[in-house]
């Protein structure tokens, strides 16, 4: 896989075009994503569960369009929809085994916005159990390989989706970033992605949550245009276009963490881009301080699984033990030390309110390029030794603020892909879309 062979299959827009003028249809368009799934999921593992129902629901589609009656701007294009979502008719596993015996009669809101706009959900992507860390494996299905490598992780948790949206196994999809976990697989992929600010995107009727308001859900896909086609269905809206010039702030850098020097220099010739582009760019480092958050932030991970624990007792018995300690611990944690941790992420979501008098921020997507698919995360980055969340240093802090964020290709190094993001003010997906556009063009 290259990303010149990806940029050669078509998105979503140009199927609704060929559909609309008659040039190709949803049944000839379903059988070549069939043909693919057939070709690629064996080496890839993207999917947890598959649809059943996909052939006839295109021949639905393709009766349509033949009388002029599409059901919507999505009508008859194959999605993949990650496993953290509830799909009628397919588990919603989460990664875990007694998750994966039950099968839902619904839809949660964003899912049903993307059958109502036409899109054929062709199965489930794979994710990490309880879609909590940076890479995708589990005990119930297995492990998510990168397209680019397969011996390499196409990053988490929504690494079943992007798998299958980067190979042509889905023409795109839905997944949730609750600390990166769109922004960082896309940057992995060479796809394009969405975290929607908070309450852009109507969530409800899905699973508990268990990183509270921080989890949104947001469209990956291999073009800009189908980037912003998929984010106006979810949010019921259609995205409005912004063409002044956007004030950005550059941080290649979080302190003293480290980050792999392709990475950093794919940074600097985005900043060229940006500026090449007429966008007004001042590098800087990031004017706020993460130590108070990264105190915390582990642990809201934690007491959201011991509250899944206490609410589904049968969830949990199945859980791997690692997800099992962690609800323990979560156990532990008093209602005042919760308090506290709240009190963190509300003082940071006031001091980010302006974005610091600028539009947007570009940062990498990561601080590491891909590592062994069957590896939780990288023990080093850059030479220097690593934790565990040494990799999703840009990201988390995003998720805690409730901003939108994009992901975007920004070149490739050995290759693998390398992404970039740009972080928008409250409300601000509009412009952040706007910009994609132009980077696209």
């Amino acid at each position: 896989m290259s990303l010149d062979t990806m940029k050669t299959l078509p998105d979503a827009t140009a199927l609704i075009d060929a559909f609309g003028t008659g040039t190709s249809d949803p049944v000839e368009v379903m059988e070549r994503h069939l043909g693919t799934i057939d070709q690629r999921e064996p080496g890839l593992n993207a999917f947890s569960a598959r649809a059943a129902d996909v052939r006839d629901l295109a021949r639905a589609a393709r009766d349509r369009w033949q009388a002029g009656t599409p059901l919507g701007p999505l009508d008859g294009v194959p999605v993949i929809v990650k496993d953290n979502l509830v799909s009628a008719g397919l588990p919603a596993a989460w990664g875990n085994p007694e998750l994966g015996r039950r099968v839902p009669d619904h839809d949660e809101k964003p899912v049903a916005a993307l059958r109502a706009a036409g899109a054929i959900v062709l199965g489930k992507g794979n994710t990490p159990e309880f879609a909590v860390e940076g890479y995708t494996a589990n005990a119930a299905f297995g492990v998510t390989r990168n397209p680019f490598d397969p011996a390499l992780t196409p990053g988490g948790s929504s690494g079943g989706v992007v798998a299958a949206v980067a190979s042509g196994m889905a023409v795109a999809g839905i997944g949730t970033d609750g600390g990166g976990s769109i922004r960082r697989p896309a940057g992995y992929t060479g796809l394009w992605g969405l975290k929607p600010g908070i309450g852009s995107v109507p969530r409800g009727n899905g699973l508990p949550q268990v990183l509270l308001d921080f989890e949104t859900v947001g469209p990956i896909t291999r073009s800009a245009r189908d980037l912003a086609l998929f984010h106006g269905v979810l949010a019921g809206r259609p995205v409005r276009p912004v063409t002044r010039p956007a004030r950005i702030l550059a941080v290649g850098r979080i302190a003293d963490a480290p980050c792999d020097a392709s990475i950093r220099a794919a940074f600097a010739e985005t900043m060229d881009r940006l500026r090449a582009l007429g966008h007004d760019v001042t590098e800087s480092p990031l004017p706020l301080d993460l130590d108070p958050l990264n105190e915390v932030w582990s642990g809201l991970a934690e007491i959201g699984l011991a509250h899944l624990g206490w609410r589904d007792p049968a969830v949990m018995e199945a859980a791997a033990d690692k997800y099992k300690a962690m609800a323990a611990r979560g156990a532990q944690v008093s209602a005042v030390q919760l308090y506290e941790a709240l009190t963190r992420v509300f003082a940071l979501r006031e001091e980010v309110r302006d974005l610091w008098g600028h539009d947007a921020v570009l940062m990498p997507t990561a601080a590491a390029p891909p590592w062994p698919a069957t590896e939780v995360y990288p023990d080093t980055i850059d030479g220097q030794p690593a934790g565990p969340r040494g990799h999703a240093v840009y990201t988390g802090w995003v998720n805690a603020s409730g901003l939108p964020a994009m992901a975007f290709p920004a070149g490739r190094a050995n290759g693998l892909p390398i992404g970039m993001q740009l972080v928008g003010r409250h409300g601000g997906e509009d412009l952040l879309l706007s910009i994609a556009a132009t980077l696209d063009a």
